[in-house]
């Protein structure tokens, strides 16, 4: 069984992740729970009504385009197909503050030790690491920076709006 990061510990990864192959074609094994692309999942609703789903987007799928609440799937993947493509990040982000997504955010794809403070900045809880890659040296990535300038999901204030309060 493969290792994920879930909310910074690494444990075993529950969910199959169901690609399309090279002709587009998506087979849905028949127990467990799936992760299936979002479009699958928007065709085939019927058929994997009674499943224990979740949805991964793609990174030109869009939000705003879900016909149900968010918080129907227990988790939302977004599909990080190279480093260089970064709009799972913005998609995480309005999962979690336009569509009010409050359960696990997943990062699959190329996702590694680099990648993984900014993913969680953007409200990602999740991390399905590349699999060249050491995925507790990638955990310590959460770690990296201390404080952050900017807004986020993980930090609302940026910090001039945090300098001289007091908790």
């Amino acid at each position: 069984m493969s290792k994920v990061i879930i909310n910074r510990e690494v444990v075993d990864n529950r969910w199959i992740r169901v690609v399309a192959n090279e002709e587009g074609v998506v087979s849905v094994p028949s127990e467990g729970a799936v992760l299936v692309p979002y479009q699958y999942w928007l065709s085939n609703q019927a058929e994997l009504a009674g499943r224990e789903v979740a949805v991964c987007f793609a990174p030109d799928d869009e939000p705003e385009s879900l016909p149900v609440d968010a918080n129907t799937f227990a988790m939302i993947a977004c599909d990080f197909p190279a480093f260089t493509d970064g709009r799972g990040f913005s998609i995480g982000r309005l999962l979690r503050e336009r569509h009010g997504f409050t359960g696990e955010l997943r990062a699959v794809g190329d996702v590694f030790k680099d990648t993984i403070n900014y993913l969680a900045r953007c409200g990602f809880t999740a991390f399905d690491v590349r699999s060249d890659k050491d995925i507790v040296e990638a955990a310590k990535g959460l770690d990296d920076f201390t404080e952050q300038y900017q807004s986020s999901v993980a930090q609302p204030l940026p910090l001039f709006r945090r300098r001289g309060v007091t908790a």
